[in-house]
């Protein structure tokens, strides 16, 4: 939420099909609703969906459309936001997550939860604006659980000129013409999923989870309808990516993708 303060988003994302015959498209739906408290702080309630459609044509494995085809992450958004000063604030966010085939009823391994807590320092009214965000975040479904570290730092050291260093996006943005800015980005993404339907692999088991994971580079173009509202359009490419099927104790046992891809996504948002 620090690194994207969306109050509304709306996005596709593509992935053309590769030489590992997996094609990925996503759709986004971003809301969330900040309430003022006392002291100029907040709390902000909202989600987030994302449907993500796999498509996969290899010949040594035959996937049903109810097996891996369409996945659904769904995020509950529970946060507080102290201000402490001027500059300071401080932000804890619990974040329940559904995250399944939804291909049968509800059941336990289609639930997460996700805690972060950290603290940021933004100027925006100033000659050179900038943002910075310290924090930890849990998430309890990635193989390592253990609390990981928040970094991000974005500043507009130039009238033209805005760097952002941070996880999982770093890249430049150049401002022109007042409401039009062109970037590029460096982007860290991934997804974890419950199969609600086991699927069966040859030598390999039963499958009940989807991962994937993958740094990308981006080239794109925002235009600023507002100061608070833009339309944007990337072209990228997969540095790496690799989507495999997990067992019950999160064992890799099957890779689906592992090759580079194209990237095209596009939206529209409304932010603070």
């Amino acid at each position: 939420m620090a690194q994207t303060p969306d109050v509304f988003r709306v996005e596709y994302m593509l992935m053309p099909r590769n030489d590992s015959g997996a094609k990925l498209s996503r759709i986004k739906l971003v809301a969330n609703v900040p309430l003022k408290v006392k002291d100029s702080s907040n709390f902000v309630v909202g989600g987030e969906y994302n449907r993500l459609a796999y498509d996969l044509q290899r010949d040594d494995i035959s996937l049903s459309a109810e097996g891996i085809n369409y996945l659904h992450i769904v995020d509950l958004n529970l946060a507080y936001v102290y201000r402490y000063n001027r500059d300071w604030r401080f932000v804890g966010v619990l974040t329940p997550r559904l995250a399944s085939t939804l291909t049968n009823p509800l059941e336990n391994g289609d639930f997460s939860i996700n805690a972060t807590i950290g603290a940021f320092k933004d100027k925006q009214d100033v000659d050179k604006p900038m943002r910075l965000v310290l924090g930890i975040a849990y998430n309890s479904t990635v193989a390592l659980r253990v609390p990981l570290p928040i970094v991000y730092y974005e500043k507009r050291f130039h009238p033209n000129w805005t760097y952002v260093v941070g996880v999982p996006k770093t890249g430049m943005k150049y401002h022109f013409k007042e409401k039009n800015i062109i970037q590029t980005e460096f982007i860290l993404d991934g997804y974890f999923v419950n199969l609600q339907n086991s699927t069966v692999l040859p030598d390999a088991g039963f499958a009940s989870s989807i991962s994937s994971s993958a740094a990308l580079v981006t080239f794109g173009y925002s235009y600023n309808i507002t100061k608070v509202m833009s339309i944007y359009g990337f072209i990228g490419h997969t540095i790496f990516q690799v989507g495999v099927l997990r067992d019950e104790d999160r064992n890799d046992i099957f890779t689906l993708n592992e090759d580079p891809s194209l990237y095209f996504r596009t939206g529209f948002r409304i932010g603070l």
